[in-house]
């Protein structure tokens, strides 16, 4: 018969108030190194006692049963180390232990490893000597301390929502940094000579070559954390030091979001839902690499994904696996290049096509050539702007007036650190920053204000994080992207056609049409309390003076 949970919670909540100590329901999200180590693993199993936190002279502690002798004489000798008072609180096994998972921290591991480094050095060196299969030598390192470290690290990486893991060899160490909200963190420092055991270790789990260390390498591998698929894309770089790993994490759960949740509002948002309802055309996303243009491609063939579409994808590489998608990988070491996959493509019948980027000439051709034969043409290019793609792809070679024809709609985007709604606050700033962003918005139609939902009746209002323990104390925590969408009308693509696609044409007639730059998108979203002026400035190089008068 399956317990029921709730009656279980209930029952240890009666427990705890019979005995006279608090009830612990939950296991908290975070518990630092030094607290949890004032009791030792070793003891903390044995006795089921754990400390989770300690503040203002109260040391917290969690037992499965506040009755044991031993766990009491164990909380008497901390308490007089301590020199604290003890809070005690009844937990059930399953939340104890996930409390004493807290014990397996990165830095935990490494001494670990470190203390067993030596024992499983003489290992490797022997499986050298007898030079066994590659096969043997993985089950070795399988059951290494390291597999457990590598599988601890990435699991950090998981949780704390980071895009990236960087695993590189400084001069006497090896630094591990996690890029997190686009921006990277040491996360974790390790020996020198535990560094290469990692890299060789990740790069079994990605099936690459562990004793090739000339040349770079791509791999992948997927792992199963809390029952959601993840995957991993490997690259391996031969420096100075040794050899760098750089994982991409791809959360096929979290990745692609609907576009509204990644940030594209009003007329952007309406202008980029017409251009993907054509037949036909091409619509191209624009900014350097990792600003999401991806992820709002795929957002965009999410809608369009239905079974009377014929949708295929040329992808290098592929970063999300999507259900109803036909995604192709493209090869160019065995001569499957974007243009070949693309001739191959012509003759599948698709209705929808997205190329992952158009790298050249040849490419770029081709894709015009799909969009003006009845096919709905997604791609990437990278420009700094929006506008920058048409003269781009005028210097790769297509002809002005078969451009003009085919193109539907360019976008530009980058992403910014939205601030975290746990600590959000409002705060005041000085009038020659106000009177900035008042200029700014001045430029911006009413009709535009009132589709982002934004109301300045009573003035603008700035917000910023103070800091907490969501957000690691930075006040931000997540990322949206800011968009610039210019749809092609009429007028420009007689720019396009007559005048060579001239940049500063075009971007007049877009002033005077009253499309948005990523600036004025990003000022509004600052007002309606998503980012921060300083991350606004960071994204866009703005030329706001931030420091006060």
């Amino acid at each position: 018969m399956p317990i029921n949970v709730k009656n279980k919670s209930s029952e240890l909540e009666k427990k705890a108030s019979e005995l006279g100590v608090s009830y612990l329901e939950k296991s908290p999200k975070s518990i630092e190194n030094k607290i949890i180590d004032i009791i030792p693993q070793e003891i903390a199993e044995k006795d089921q006692i754990a400390v989770f936190e300690k503040n203002q002279g109260i040391i917290k502690v969690a037992m499965v049963d506040p009755q044991n002798i031993e766990a009491l004489n164990v909380l008497s000798f901390v308490a007089e180390k301590e020199k604290s008072g003890v809070k005690k609180y009844l937990v059930s096994e399953k939340v104890f232990d996930e409390i004493l998972d807290f014990y397996s921290s990165p830095g935990e591991m490494v001494e670990k490893v470190v203390e067993s480094f030596s024992e499983w050095k003489l290992k490797d060196e022997e499986m050298d000597r007898e030079k066994i299969g590659k096969k043997q030598k993985q089950e070795v390192l399988k059951d290494a301390p390291v597999a457990k470290l590598v599988q601890v690290i990435i699991g950090h990486a998981v949780e704390g929502k980071a895009s990236d893991i960087h695993i590189e060899p400084m001069d006497d160490e090896y630094r591990v940094r996690f890029r997190m909200d686009g921006v990277l963190h040491v996360s974790l420092v390790i020996p020198k000579e535990i560094g290469p055991v990692v890299v060789s270790r990740i790069k079994i789990m990605a099936n690459l070559k562990i004793d090739e260390k000339r040349k770079p390498q791509d791999g992948r591998f997927r792992i199963v954390h809390d029952g959601n698929e993840i995957d991993f894309r490997v690259s391996s770089l031969p420096v100075i030091e040794g050899e760098k790993i750089v994982m991409r994490i791809l959360d096929k759960e979290g990745g692609v979001g609907d576009i509204k949740s990644l940030g594209l509002a009003g007329t952007a948002a309406e202008n980029m839902q017409a251009a993907i309802q054509e037949t036909y055309g091409m619509v191209l996303m624009t900014g350097p690499t990792g600003s999401g243009k991806s992820t709002t491609l795929y957002a965009l063939l999410k809608i369009l994904n239905n079974e009377e579409r014929n949708i295929i994808t040329l992808e290098d590489p592929i970063e999300y696996d999507i259900e109803g998608l036909n995604q192709s990988q493209v090869k160019p070491e065995i001569g499957y290049t974007f243009a070949n996959g693309l001739r191959t493509i012509l003759r599948q019948d698709p209705n929808v096509i997205m190329v992952g980027e158009i790298r050249d000439s040849e490419t770029a051709e081709l894709a015009v050539h799909a969009a003006l034969t009845g096919h709905l043409m997604f791609s990437t290019l990278h420009t700094n702007t929006a506008i920058g793609a048409i003269p781009r792809l005028i210097d790769m070679g297509i002809e002005p007036f078969l451009l003009s024809s085919a193109l539907r709609l360019v976008a530009a985007q980058r992403l910014v650190r939205k601030i975290c709604e746990s600590c959000k606050e409002e705060i005041t700033i000085s009038e020659k920053i106000k009177k900035y962003i008042l200029g700014d918005i001045s430029k911006i139609s009413p009709e535009e204000i009132k589709k982002y939902g934004l109301d300045l009746s009573g003035g603008p209002h700035f917000y910023h994080g103070k800091g907490c323990d969501e957000c690691n104390g930075t006040g931000l925590k997540g990322r949206v992207a800011i968009y610039e969408v210019v749809p092609l009308n009429e007028d420009m693509k007689t720019i396009i056609t007559e005048k060579n696609g001239s940049e500063p044409l075009i971007k007049n007639e877009r002033d005077r049409l009253g499309i948005l730059t990523m600036k004025q998108d990003g000022i509004l979203k600052v007002l309606l309390g998503k980012t921060t002026i300083e991350e606004l400035e960071r994204i866009t190089e703005g030329n706001i003076d931030l420091e006060d008068d």
